[in-house]
């Protein structure tokens, strides 16, 4: 068997591994793979082969690495909706309790609630910014047992 065919079946053997990870690294390997099969058709060392092979390999990854393929979105867990079923849902607030965070900060305050929500009390905390006035909320993350909300008119 010549040397081209032989990078030829790795190639397509991490090809198939490709299907099956659906990520694009292994098929940055496998064009790595094609490219020493080009450079054994060309009837080059076996070590330059491997060179080329390397080089291309190493190369196509850094490029996927990268690119938008290769960046995975990081969702902040308290945050992420298919986490946690709670986040979006609307929560009523009547009263709104103002507590001071730092006496240096104008302006340092943070609202607290204690409300009723699927059949036990939490602790509802506002989001930042946002206006401190009874009714609707909707829930923006999870802090421990700390329910953090913010106006039902911004979503």
């Amino acid at each position: 068997m010549a040397a081209w065919v032989g990078w030829l079946l790795l190639g397509g053997v991490l090809v198939l591994a490709e299907l099956f990870t659906g990520t694009f690294y292994l098929l940055m390997v496998a064009v790595g793979m094609g490219a020493g099969a080009i450079a054994a058709s060309f009837g080059i060392s076996l070590e330059w082969q491997f060179v080329v092979a390397a080089i291309i390999s190493v190369a196509g990854t850094v490029v996927v690495r990268r690119s938008r393929f290769g960046k995975r979105g990081r969702v902040n867990a308290a945050r992420d909706r298919n986490v946690n079923l709670d986040i979006g849902q609307p929560i009523d607030i009547d009263v709104w309790q103002a507590k001071s965070i730092n006496d240096d900060v104008a302006n340092g305050e943070i609202f607290t609630a204690r409300v009723k929500y699927r059949g036990a009390l939490w602790d509802v905390e506002l989001a930042p910014g946002e206006p401190a006035h009874a009714g609707q909320f909707i829930i923006q993350e999870l802090r421990g047992s700390h329910l953090i909300v913010s106006s039902h008119s911004n979503k």
